[in-house]
Formats: C-alpha cells, structure tokens, sequence
C-alpha cells in the first residue's frame, strides 16, 4: 500500500523544501513533490513538520532501548562499545518496532583500561542471546597488538573501529591504563588499511590531540577538561575528523541532571519510570567542569567548519549512567547545540544528514526518493523552534508506522 503524505513541510535533511508532498512505497520513498496518485491512503500533515528518522551517534544499547529510542522519532542507533555487530542483528533489521543499529563491537583499550572500571571484577559480555560468535575482546598494549585485532574486528561485523584513549581522570579513576601514542597510531594506520572508519574515546584535551595526531576519523567525545584553544580548534579542523559532543553526557559528568527534559509532558508521557528516575539524576563525577566551555567549544568547532553529529552516550541497564534516556536525550542534545549557537537547521543535519554522510549510511539521513522511508512528523516548525522536535505526530521505520502501544511493551519486556 502507498501511502502519500501531503501539505507538509519538509525538512530533508539539509534544507525545507518547496515540495510538500512525500509518497511512500513500501519500505522507500517513492517520490517527494508532485501530484497525489489515486488510490493511496492520504496523511494530511498541515501543521506539521517532517523530517528524516533521527540518529543517534552515541549509544550502548538492547532492544528494549532500540524499541525507547524509536517512539522519540530516532530510527537509528549507532552503537560505541556492545554486540549489536552484524552477525548479532538480523531479527533487528526486520523489526520495525525498534530503531535500526550499527556497532564498534568493542573498544581497542589495554587490560584494565576504559571502561574496564566500570564492571565487575571478571565481567565479560556475551552476544545477544541466540546469537554468535562471541564478542571480540580487542585489549592492546603494544602496536602490534592492537594492529593484529583489527581484522578479527572486521570479520566478526564491527562496523567501524572504536579506540578508548582515556586515564580515567574524568570518571574518576585516575591513572587507569591507556593506549600509548605509538599502539594508537598502529592501530589506526591497520584500520584505514582495511577502509574501516575510526572513532576515538577522547574526554581530555590531551587524549583529543593523540587522537587527531593518530589520523582517527572522528571523535565520539568532546574534550571537558578546560576550554578549548584556538590551536586545538585548528587542529581537529584540519584533521577532517568530525565531533560527537555528546553534550548531555557532559552535562551528567558535572553534574547536571535531565530534570528538565523529564519535566517537560512530551517526554514524560513515553518514558518509563525507571528511565524517568535515570533522566532525574546525574553521573556526576567530575562537578569541576564547566558546561558553558563545552558550548563554546562546540560552537567554535562549528564555525571552523567541522562536521557537529548528535548523539547521547545513552546506555543500558538503568540507572546505569545518570541524566540520560535513549530518544529523549537526542532531543536534549539538538536543544543544547541551539544553546550552543548552532542554528536549528544546522542541528537537525547533525541528527539526520551529516551522521549519515560521515558514517557511510547512503540509504538514510534524509527525505529523498529511493531512499529508507524512515521519517518522524512533528507539530509545529523544529527549523525555527528546536524543542518542536518533541511534537511527535508520527513516525515510520522503513515505512511502516509505528504504533506507541508496540514500543511500550517492548520497553517493558527489557
């Protein structure tokens, strides 16, 4: 069945259209503007706004929290350290009750390094249950190492290569083992060999500038150990490697809870109460930073030109790290980028066009015909009032319309 969405507007991703109309096919898109056929079901969308699915660049996720982060309008998930790897995904693919997911499998960090500290003593993950082959435990001291996991990440489905570049000082846990500049340079330099992306773990200023000297393609961090420099703002601009801020969990390390994205009735209505409670707390250990350095150094990375992406850190179980809840927190995150200094158009993209781009998704992050008919209409204008992104109406996953009473008992089957 067709399905025509007509006297919308239409944000594609980079730009409001003049069209107003979107014909879906199936699971695609199959035309945006012209005349509605005959014989399609009709969406009347005055009023509204729509825009691609939403992605998230910065998760640690399950079903259940694919299926959370689907009734905010986020259709994708991009995993930073967990099993959703290829091999692990295929009931994922096919269900369109919950967000799709690409994944980093896990980390290259030494023994006892990020985020070692934050598990039992002898904790080793498995797969999805059902699912194999076991995940890929990629500890490196040495550059030969941590050349040597590369292809065993490659084959067993990681999508892109993850390096955890991090002392611990953040968290808490000063003096944590970290890769030292030559294994992250090896492990970097074996990546690009076999055409993998490469994203870098990176809280401090210090570790952001290994990470770029090492060549990564991207930061899935922002530095919130000081302000930033004018050298260290030059620096990642001419690298070409863009920049999770994750601003919200920056927020949560100082300190900063969610309580106000939880007051907010938008929210309140689709979260449950234990996520709810999450939203309401904080990580809070490192209360020394400075929210308003991390807004500046995302608006002055913005200004020089480099590519700015939503995403969150959300994780799984709750509470495990305070201040955040998957699909909420990405609405957060557009919101600070506003506070920031982006525009609201240039925040969209970092949610929908530009995630997309960087991480090789050609067939999503934007409204266009032949493309992934995952979609989220909002009441209201989010181009001009960025909180408008809450004002959900609908949203599809490869064109098929979610109903909200299928996510929440997924969400409570976690």
């Amino acid at each position: 069945m067709k399905t025509a969405l007509i006297n919308a507007r239409i944000f594609d991703g980079h730009t409001v259209l003049g069209a107003t109309t979107v014909l879906l096919d199936g699971p695609v898109i199959a035309a945006v503007g012209g005349e509605t056929p005959a014989d399609v079901e009709v969406i009347d969308a005055a009023g509204a706004t729509l825009l691609p699915g939403l992605i998230d660049a910065h998760v640690h996720t399950n079903a259940a929290s694919l299926a959370l982060a689907l009734r905010f309008g986020v259709t994708t998930e991009l995993e930073m350290q967990g099993t959703n790897t290829r091999p692990n995904r295929a009931g994922i693919a096919d269900d369109d009750t919950v967000a799709d997911v690409r994944s980093a499998g896990f980390g290259i960090t030494p023994p006892g390094g990020h985020p070692s500290e934050l598990f039992p003593p002898g904790f080793r993950p498995g797969p999805p249950a059902g699912s194999a082959p076991p995940p890929v435990m990629p500890f490196s001291t040495t550059p030969e190492e941590a050349a040597a996991f590369i292809p065993r990440l490659v084959e067993t489905g990681s999508d892109y290569i993850k390096f955890m570049v991090d002392d611990g000082s953040v968290e808490g846990h000063p003096g944590l083992p970290m890769l030292d500049q030559a294994t992250l340079d090896a492990g970097v330099a074996a990546a690009k060999r076999h055409g993998m992306l490469t994203v870098a773990h990176a809280l401090t200023l210090d570790a952001t500038r290994m990470s770029i000297g090492a060549g990564i393609g991207g930061l899935v961090h922002l530095f919130m150990d000081g302000p930033h420099t004018d050298e260290i703002i030059a620096f990642i601009a001419a690298s070409g490697a863009f920049v999770v801020p994750c601003v919200v969990v920056n927020a949560s390390m100082m300190g900063i809870t969610g309580a106000a994205l939880a007051d907010d009735p938008r929210v309140a209505a689709r979260l449950p109460e234990d996520w709810m409670a999450t939203l309401r707390s904080s990580f809070g250990r490192y209360p020394q930073g400075r929210i308003g350095d991390v807004l500046a150094s995302v608006k002055a990375l913005h200004d020089a030109g480099v590519d700015i992406l939503v995403g969150t850190d959300a994780a799984f179980p709750v509470p495990f790290l305070g201040g955040l809840a998957h699909g909420a927190s990405v609405h957060h995150e557009l919101q600070y980028l506003v506070e920031a200094g982006l525009r609201p158009v240039e925040a969209l993209r970092a949610a929908t066009s530009t995630p997309a781009r960087r991480f090789g998704l050609t067939d999503r992050g934007r409204i266009a015909a032949g493309l992934r008919a995952d979609l989220l209409l909002v009441d209201g204008d989010p181009t001009t009032t960025i909180t408008d992104t809450l004002n959900t109406r609908a949203v599809w996953r490869r064109g098929t319309r979610l109903h909200q009473e299928h996510v929440a008992a997924r969400a409570a089957r976690r």
